[in-house]
């Protein structure tokens, strides 16, 4: 294979695998586009849209999780 032939056979791999990684640039945008529009005729991005369960935070043991704090970078101080 000379030279040339090489070169030629080596643009044409990147002019496809270019327009591989654009087309598939291109199909992701879509998808995206397509997602943000469900959700938005679906309602899920509106403010008064019901939040998800999540486990409140303990505030009770807040203090509790502040000694432990304390006590660790004291111990840790004292072995230094």
């Amino acid at each position: 294979m000379t030279v040339p032939q090489m070169f030629m056979q080596s643009s044409a791999l990147t002019v496809l695998g270019m327009t591989m990684v654009f087309g598939f640039l291109i199909i992701m945008i879509i998808c995206v586009t397509l997602t943000g529009k469900i959700i938005h005729a679906v309602g899920a991005d509106r403010e008064d849209a019901p939040a998800p369960q999540t486990v409140p935070a303990a505030q009770a043991d807040s203090g509790a999780i502040t000694a432990v704090i304390t006590a660790a970078v004291t111990e840790h101080r004292k072995n230094q």
